[in-house]
């Protein structure tokens, strides 16, 4: 709720009105959008869930964004199905691929089987999480007896299939995109951390995420590369308004997509987004700077239609 007051504030800080709305349920939110004037949503949830914990995707999940289209209320973000084809990591590796954008090679178990792998060391992962949730030092895998433990686990405390790709040995970068069209601006980081938090592999674990331990700063290398990649990706999703990507080195020093977010973090100062704006536009206050840019082509782009 912190960062929510801290969106709020900053919105209005750019000249727009703004109010709260909570909700658990459909009914709760569409009671509290009908309580007062709504010219646009910016949601922090994709669906509604009984769960906080994890995002999972049950089958019956409700997702913000088909209820605003229901309602004909424009939001902030991208599209519904676009945040589903995000939500699902194989579905955006999947499109991507087909679309000549290089993410690393890729398979979803199920409906495949940890003996149809033939990629080592693999990297394992949930296939609709965020966070870096369900990744540990087990992660990567060497053999196809560790393979098939993670994938258990992953189904097992999880509920839901695990996302095998090739490991990606190299730095690590997040982009963030923010606007569309001629006013969209991509700025291109580069994550480190200290080579003490990590294990055998350097891993971006759950417990390195949002502790201070991540260091973001402009890149010396890939800069340009970053950033005609995640364009690409975005105009192959049909991104909007604000997203962030998280691309790797592989073993050839070219970089691959592993993730894009539809629902990026915005803590001030923590999340990488506003720790990306504030590197490329520092003067002033850059938190209610990039909430305003996003806010205004969200709002132009709605208008447009």
């Amino acid at each position: 709720m912190q960062v929510t007051e801290a969106v709020r504030e900053a919105v209005l800080a750019n000249g727009f009105d703004c109010r709260i709305v909570t909700a658990e349920n459909r009914s709760e939110m569409e009671k509290g959008l009908s309580a007062g004037p709504c010219d646009i949503v910016w949601s922090c949830l994709y669906f509604f869930s009984e769960r906080e914990d994890i995002i999972g995707i049950p089958p019956d999940a409700v997702w913000v964004a088909d209820v605003l289209d229901e309602l004909h209320i424009p939001y902030i973000g991208p599209s519904a199905q676009t945040m589903k084809d995000l939500i699902g990591k194989f579905d955006t590796h999947e499109i991507l691929s087909a679309a000549g954008v290089r993410v690393p090679r890729h398979v979803l178990c199920p409906p495949a089987r940890p003996e149809d792998i033939s990629f080592f060391p693999a990297f394992v992962k949930p296939n609709g999480e965020s966070r870096s949730v369900g990744i540990n030092e087990n992660s990567v895998a060497e053999t196809p007896e560790a393979l098939a433990a993670q994938i258990r686990f992953i189904r097992e405390e999880l509920q839901q299939a695990a996302l095998v790709e090739e490991y990606l040995p190299g730095r690590e970068y997040t982009v963030m995109v923010i606007g569309n069209g001629k006013k969209r601006e991509i700025l291109p980081g580069r994550v480190t951390v200290d080579e003490k938090y990590y294990g055998k592999y350097p891993v971006l674990r759950s417990d390195l995420r949002g502790v201070g331990l991540t260091c973001v700063s402009i890149p010396q290398e890939h800069q340009e590369e970053a950033a005609q990649l995640a364009g690409k990706a975005c105009d192959a999703l049909r991104c909007d308004d604000h997203v962030r990507i998280d691309m790797r080195e592989g073993a050839d020093g070219r970089l691959r997509i592993m993730e894009v977010n539809g629902i990026p973090g915005l803590k001030p100062v923590k999340s990488w987004s506003p720790q990306i704006y504030s590197l490329y536009h520092p003067v002033g206050d850059p938190y209610t700077a990039l909430i305003g840019k996003i806010v205004t082509c969200a709002w132009e782009r709605a208008n447009e239609k």
